[in-house]
């Protein structure tokens, strides 16, 4: 009669370690494709900016130090300069942006960078 139990728990161990499924999208995410070959200023930037800057750097206040990047002319000094991209880049060489607030996200970022390094024309 011990082998019944045994036999059992063999059964329900085996039938259990069977029905393993995940679906493999959740499991294995594929990468996402980050498209920095057609970034524009209207296009790309400007958004990039309303939503992670210009709550502290746009509008009438600009709370941010008094740097605004509402504009074209109002971002295209601190292109020049270097500090947007650094201080998104949080690598110490200008203050890390957001200021307080987490680094934006690596498409983000090469977004950024992909249209300085194509002159960051006002397109």
């Amino acid at each position: 009669m011990k082998i019944l139990p045994i036999s059992l728990i063999a059964l329900v161990m085996a039938g259990l370690s069977s029905c393993y499924y995940d679906k493999a999208d959740l499991i294995y995410p594929q990468p996402t494709t980050c498209d920095t070959a057609t970034v524009t200023y209207t296009g790309t930037i400007a958004p990039i900016m309303n939503a992670s800057c210009n709550a502290c750097h746009g509008g009438a206040a600009a709370a941010g130090a008094g740097i605004k990047l509402d504009t074209y002319a109002g971002v295209k000094p601190w292109v020049d300069n270097g500090r947007l991209l650094n201080s998104l880049l949080h690598n110490g060489q200008a203050s890390p942006m957001p200021k307080g607030g987490s680094k934006l996200d690596a498409c983000t970022i090469n977004k950024v960078g992909a249209w300085i390094r194509k002159g960051s024309l006002n397109n």
